[in-house]
């Protein structure tokens, strides 16, 4: 598949369900959905353009094997951490009007991209993929995403079948891993794909484990 449209579909997926996303949706109650969205763009454009430049200088300097085989073991961490979803805090639910609200929708997706699902994602396929497809698709799949949630949640008052999505989008991420570890690993030895296969389970456990009940 090309680049970018590569890119495209599996930030796209990457964003369902994803904090950001949820943040997207707050903030569209709050504010004009035009600025909402080009907040976005142009915050997702400045963090990926890093995100794909990490990816690829990675990239340039590991086997092609390895890089696929990684990449295949992270994509399903990510099917998993989708799979487990995200919530807002408290203080990120609220409306805040002490900027314009373009800068305060710019600001917030900056700081929420750092070291986020889709970041990672983004660097991920970097690491083998050209970087100009790779800045440019992911840049337009998030913004794709998180427009369409917005929209759709306004209009059916954001009663969405959440779980149905989370799942769809975590099995693409499943598949598109395997796909991608057997074509990097088929010559890999037994000892190689143990250790792949641990630390997939333990990615698995910690992302799907019951999170510890607070105490008031």
């Amino acid at each position: 598949m090309d680049a970018f449209w590569l890119s495209l579909v599996m930030i796209f997926l990457a964003e369902l369900g994803d904090k950001t996303q949820l943040v997207a949706l707050t903030l569209a109650t709050c504010y004009n959905t035009r600025v909402v969205i080009w907040g976005i763009f142009w915050a997702t454009l400045a963090v990926h353009v890093f995100s794909a430049a990490i990816g690829w200088f990675i990239g340039d300097r590991l086997p092609g094997e390895w890089i696929s085989f990684i990449a295949g073991i992270a994509f399903i961490g990510f099917g998993f951490w989708t799979l487990r979803g995200d919530t807002l805090d408290d203080d990120e639910e609220s409306c805040k009007t002490t900027i314009h609200p373009f800068w305060l929708v710019f600001t917030t997706f900056f700081m929420a991209e750092l070291g986020d699902k889709t970041m990672l994602s983004t660097i991920t396929l970097a690491t083998n993929n050209p970087f100009l497809p790779v800045w440019l698709g992911s840049t337009i799949g998030m913004v794709l995403s998180d427009g369409l949630a917005i929209i759709a949640g306004k209009m059916l008052g954001a009663k969405l079948p959440e779980k149905t999505i989370k799942i769809g989008a975590a099995c693409i991420f499943f598949l598109f891993g395997a796909f991608s570890m057997y074509e990097g690993g088929s010559g890999f030895n037994l000892s190689i794909w143990a250790s792949a296969v641990a630390v997939i389970l333990l990615s698995g456990y910690i992302f799907l484990r019951k999170p510890a009940q607070r105490s008031h």
